[in-house]
C-alpha cells in the first residue's frame, strides 16, 4: 500500500452527501445566474463569492474527500492528501462561510460512517452503530462548520487549533473558545484550542499535540483520521501571522501516522502564501509517504500564552477524558474568555509592525528553505543488522536492506578492547554489523536502522556505539534504554548526551541529563510516559542521533516498542538506531523495521489508566526537570523565558 494524491475530475462522479437538498439546489442554480444575482447571492453569507464555477468546483473537492476516504479505507492505499479547493471546515449545513461551500471533510466523515462500518474492539462503543472518526483541523480559521455538524456526536472526536485572539479575529465566536466541548451525547468531543496570540510556532504546535490531542486520541481509539490541512497556520502567511516552519507539519503528520492503523486522509484548506504552503503540503506529503521528518528549527520552547491555552483546554476536557483526569489539571479560568480590552492587539496588516513581520517571516522561511535543500534524504530509509539465520526468515517492506557489512575487524577490536562482554566471537561480530550501521547512519546513507547483540553485550555494545557516535560527527546524542541498563560511567552532563531509562527501579532525575523512571504497566501509564516525559525531553533536547535500546527482560509488548520507535523517528530527523537483543523474538525485529520505514504501529489494544504510583513519579520527574526543558511545562507564567 503506498499514499494517495487524489485530484482528477473523475471525483464528480462522487456522490454528494449532503442533508439539506433545498441548499444544495440553490448552489447548482448559481451555473446559470448573471454576475448581478451571484454578487446578490453571495451578500447573503459571510465571506462568500459565488462564481458561475463554485458549484462544479465544490463538487470536486467533496468528490475527492470521498474517493480518498473510499481508497484507505479499502485497503487500496495506506493515507492521502485531497489537493481540493474551495475549502470546505467553514461551510455548515445549509450556509456556505468563509469561501466554503460544501464541508468535504463533514461529508467525508458521514461516508466513512455510513459505508465502512467495521466491528468495534472495546464493549464501550458498541452503543455506537458508526465507526470512530478523529478529525484534526490545524488551519489557522476555526471550523465552526465542522463543529456545528459534530457537536453533538460521540463517534467524531474534532479538535481544532485556531487564532482567536480573545474572540477578536474571524469567524469572532464565543464558541470558538476552549470551554465549548460540544454538547448531550457529544460532551468532551468538541476540543477548541484558541491561540490568544499570534507568533505560535513549532515548540507551541508540539505541545498542543503532546499535551492535548494525542492524549486524548489514544483514549478515543479511532478508526480514521481526517485532516483539515490547512497552512495558513504556516510562517509567512498574512492570515494566520504564525512561526510554524514547513517541516513541523511532518512532525504532525508523523504523529498522526500512529493512530488508527496510519489510516490518515488529509484535505486541503486554507493557505495563502503560495511558497509557505507549497512547502508545507510538500513537508506533509513526504511524511504520509513514509520519509522521515527534517529536524525541527529553532529553540523548542513555547510560549506563556500557548501554554495558557493548553491549561485551559486540558482544564476544559478533564472532567470527560480519563487520561486527563488523572494528571490532575486543576480548573483554571481560560485566558480566551478575558475581555478583549484586555489583550495585546496584533499588527493590523496595512500598518508599519505588520509589513516588518511579514518581511522577516518570508527572510526566515527562504533561509530555512535553503537549509533544507542542503539536507538531502537518505537514499536507504532503514536497514537491518542481524545475524545471518535470523535475517533470512523475516517478512519485511521490500525496500528495507538486510546489511551484509561489518566495521574493520582491528577497528571492533579497538573498540571492544574495555569491555569483557564483547572478548567473544558472537559479540564481537554483533558489534561489527552495529559500527558499521552506525557509520551509514551518521554519513548520511541510511536514516535508521535495527541492530542485535548478545543479551550479555548489551550493556557494552551501547557503551561503544555512544561513544563511536559521539566521536564520528553526533552532537547531541540521545539513549532510550529500556530495562535494568546503567548509564555508562563515562558520560558527563556536559550537554552531549541524554540519557532516559525506561524501567529504572525508581523516578529520578540525577541530573538535568541524566533521568530514570520504572516502566508503568498499563496502557494508559505507558501512553503517559511517553507523551508526557520522553517526547517532550527528546523534543526540548534537540539530538542529531537517538539510540533505542531494548535490553534482556526490557518488559516492553511489540505495540509498545513499536510505538516508541516511531514516535522517536521526529526529535533527530528519522536518525534511529534501535538495538535489540539476539533473544528477542523476530516478530519485533519485524515490527520495528516496519514503523522506522514509516509505517503505523500495532495498536496498543483498549485504554487502562495509569496508576497512581506511576502519575505521581512523572508529575515529580516532570517538577524537577521543567526548568531546564522547556517542552515540559504545562502552564504559562507571565514574565517568565518563553511567556510572550
Amino acid at each position: 500500500m503506498g499514499t494517495a494524491l487524489v485530484y482528477h475530475e473523475d471525483m464528480t462522479a462522487a456522490r454528494l452527501l449532503w442533508d439539506d437538498p433545498e441548499y444544495v439546489a440553490l448552489l447548482r442554480g448559481t451555473q446559470a445566474l448573471s454576475t448581478e444575482e451571484l454578487q446578490a447571492l453571495s451578500r447573503q453569507f459571510d465571506a462568500v463569492y459565488f462564481h458561475p464555477s463554485t458549484f462544479h468546483c465544490a463538487r470536486l473537492a467533496a468528490g475527492a474527500a470521498l474517493q480518498l476516504v473510499d481508497a484507505v479505507m479499502a485497503g487500496v492505499v495506506r493515507n492521502g492528501l485531497a489537493l481540493v479547493r474551495p475549502p470546505g471546515h467553514h461551510s455548515q449545513r445549509a450556509a456556505a462561510n468563509g469561501f466554503c461551500v460544501f464541508n468535504s471533510v463533514a461529508i467525508a466523515a458521514k461516508h466513512a460512517q455510513q459505508k465502512h462500518g467495521l466491528p468495534f474492539p472495546s464493549w464501550a462503543w458498541l452503543l455506537l452503530a458508526v465507526p470512530r472518526i478523529l478529525i484534526v483541523d490545524w488551519d489557522i480559521h476555526h471550523g465552526q462548520g465542522t463543529q456545528y455538524i459534530f457537536e453533538d456526536d460521540p463517534s467524531v472526536l474534532y479538535f481544532s487549533w485556531h487564532r482567536y485572539e480573545h474572540g477578536r479575529f474571524w469567524p469572532y465566536l464565543r464558541e470558538s473558545d476552549a470551554d465549548t466541548v460540544g454538547r448531550g451525547r457529544g460532551l468532551g468531543f468538541t476540543v477548541n484550542l484558541p491561540w490568544n496570540q499570534v507568533g505560535m510556532g513549532n515548540a507551541d504546535y508540539m505541545a498542543a499535540f503532546l499535551q492535548v490531542l494525542l492524549p486524548l486520541a489514544f483514549e478515543f481509539n479511532a478508526e480514521l483520521v481526517l485532516v483539515s490541512a490547512g497552512f495558513d497556520s504556516a510562517i509567512g502567511d498574512s492570515e494566520g501571522q504564525m512561526q510554524a516552519t514547513p517541516e513541523c507539519f511532518a512532525h504532525l503528520t508523523q504523529l498522526l501516522q500512529v493512530l488508527a492503523g496510519g489510516r490518515v486522509c488529509a484535505v486541503l484548506e486554507g493557505g495563502y502564501h503560495l511558497e509557505s504552503l507549497s512547502q508545507s503540503v510538500c513537508m506533509m506529503v513526504q511524511a504520509l509517504l513514509g520519509d522521515p521528518a527534517p529536524p525541527l528549527s529553532g529553540p523548542m520552547v513555547p510560549h506563556g500564552s500557548a501554554l495558557q491555552s493548553i491549561q485551559s483546554v486540558r482544564a476544559a476536557q478533564a472532567p470527560h477524558w480519563m487520561s486527563l483526569r488523572q494528571q490532575g489539571v486543576a480548573p483554571v479560568l481560560s485566558s480566551s474568555t478575558r475581555s478583549p480590552g484586555q489583550g495585546p492587539s496584533p499588527p493590523m496588516p496595512a500598518g508599519p509592525e505588520f509589513k516588518t513581520a511579514a518581511a522577516q517571516a518570508v527572510a526566515a522561511l527562504s533561509s530555512l528553505l535553503d537549509q533544507l535543500r542542503l539536507r538531502p534524504t537518505p537514499p536507504v530509509r532503514t536497514a537491518l543488522a542481524l545475524p545471518a539465520p535470523l535475517d533470512g526468515d523475516l517478512v519485511l517492506p521490500h525496500d528495507v536492506l538486510c546489511q551484509e557489512g561489518s566495521a574493520p575487524q582491528e577497528e571492533t577490536q579497538a573498540w571492544a578492547r574495555p569491555h569483557e562482554a564483547l572478548a567473544q566471537d558472537k559479540a564481537l561480530s554483533a558489534l561489527g554489523r552495529v559500527l558499521h550501521l552506525l557509520d551509514r547512519i551518521l554519513d548520511g546513507q541510511v536514516s535508521s536502522g535495527i541492530a542485535a547483540t548478545p543479551g550479555p553485550a548489551v550493556a557494552a555494545t551501547l557503551d561503544v556505539a555512544i561513544r563511536c557516535g559521539l566521536s564520528h560527527g553526533a552532537q547531541r546524542l540521545l539513549c532510550v534504554a529500556v530495562g535494568q541498563l546503567d548509564r555508562p560511567p563515562h558520560l558527563t552532563d556536559d550537554g552531549g548526551t541524554l540519557w532516559l531509562n525506561v524501567g529504572g527501579k525508581e523516578a529520578a532525575a540525577l541530573s538535568m541529563f541524566h533521568v530514570s523512571v520504572p516502566l508503568p504497566r498499563t496502557t494508559g501509564g505507558f501512553l503517559s510516559c511517553v507523551l508526557a516525559l520522553v517526547l517532550p525531553l527528546a523534543y526540548s533536547f534537540q539530538p542529531d542521533l537517538v539510540l533505542v535500546v531494548l535490553g534482556p527482560a526490557h518488559g516492553l509488548q511489540d505495540p509498545q516498542a513499536a510505538l516508541l520507535a516511531a514516535l522517536l523517528r521526529g526529535p533527530a530527523g528519522g536518525r534511529v538506531l534501535a538495538l535489540v537483543d539476539e533473544e528477542s523474538t523476530p516478530q519485533l525485529a519485524v515490527v520495528l523495521a516496519r514503523v522506522l520505514h514509516g509505517e503505523a504501529p500495532p495498536s496498543l489494544g483498549p485504554f487502562c489508566m495509569a496508576s497512581l504510583e506511576t502519575m505521581q513519579a512523572l508529575m515529580h520527574l516532570r517538577g524537577q526537570l521543567e526548568p531546564q526543558w522547556k517542552m515540559l511545562r504545562v502552564a504559562g507564567e507571565t514574565g517568565r523565558p518563553g511567556s510572550a
